[in-house]
């Protein structure tokens, strides 16, 4: 059984100022190791256990015991769902990664975080034509063997992740690095309003939180630690696509890359992928034997 005060403490932290991705998980595991005594910590001790600096100490445990922070805590409770790192609900696989977020607010089907088979499709921004095809090529297959595919949400490959998948009958999960009430970029609008309503659109970023440069890589950690294979489509040398693959890595998770021609800018980052260990994909039977098996659906015994 959960303690809904310990819950409603992850919220509270995962909205306060100062803090963090990292002291948030600084206190979730002092929480494991001591769950009786969370009721009595104070600002100071949590600032403590979080480890944070004295600048973002005077800000956190000011905000900390707000009236404002209060009332952006019941404003989120009562407008928005979301699951925490202690619910059933909650992704182990996600759990046992790096820095896994201690909240997560969602829009849609929560169901789909518990499917056998995820697969993240990263990108370059600005894909071209090659990312297309090979996506169109890749993905109808995929969908029939039951693969849910997670991406950004963001320009370039990610939203032609998404959109492929749905036209082919699949189902798909956005992780996005703003609040579920924003939209970034503003051309992705009528995909992620259909996403919310029919899919799965999930953040760690309270509502207002707008999109800035942190926010896309801290968001990229959520995406490799979620699914089972990671498949990087295009992406220049040196570029976030690459930290990403190496996020996934981390979480010992399969990482997969299309190769492209050595004289193309956005696949010189795949090749280097593929130089470097990961598996190089030319038909989706590449990709399925790098994800687990379906769970086998058995009835009752006759």
């Amino acid at each position: 059984m959960i303690n809904v005060n310990l819950r409603r403490l992850l919220l509270r932290l995962r909205l306060a100022d100062g803090i963090g991705i990292r002291g948030e998980n600084r206190i979730y595991n002092w929480l494991q190791a001591h769950p009786n005594r969370a009721k009595h910590l104070l600002p100071n001790q949590l600032a403590t256990i979080a480890e944070l600096t004295d600048r973002h100490r005077v800000r956190f445990c000011a905000h900390f015991v707000s009236q404002q922070l209060s009332e952006r805590v019941q404003q989120h409770v009562a407008q928005l769902s979301f699951i925490t790192i202690l619910d059933q609900a909650y992704p182990a696989q996600l759990r046992e990664g790096y820095l896994p977020p201690i909240v997560l607010f969602y829009q849609g089907d929560i169901s789909l975080l518990r499917a056998d088979r995820l697969l993240a499709v990263i990108r370059a921004r600005d894909g071209n034509g090659y990312a297309q095809r090979a996506l169109e090529q890749l993905i109808p297959p995929l969908i029939s063997e039951q693969v849910i595919v997670v991406s950004g949400l963001a320009r370039g490959v990610d939203s032609l992740g998404h959109r492929v998948t749905l036209k082919s009958g699949g189902r798909s999960i956005g992780v996005i690095g703003t609040g579920l009430d924003q939209v970034y970029p503003g051309e992705n609008r009528r995909l992620q309003t259909y996403m919310a309503e029919h899919e799965l659109v999930i953040s760690e970023y309270g509502l207002g939180a707008v999109g800035k440069p942190h926010h896309f890589v801290e968001r990229n950690r959520i995406i490799a630690g979620l699914v089972q294979a990671l498949l990087v489509v295009q992406a220049k040398s040196r570029s976030g696509s690459l930290i990403t693959a190496n996020l996934a890595l981390q979480n010992n998770r399969n990482v997969l890359a299309l190769p492209g021609r050595v004289d193309d800018p956005l696949s010189v980052g795949c090749n280097e992928l593929i130089l470097a260990g990961a598996k190089p994909v030319l038909t989706a039977i590449h990709v399925l034997e790098e994800l687990p098996e379906l769970a086998v659906k058995t009835g009752k015994p006759i």
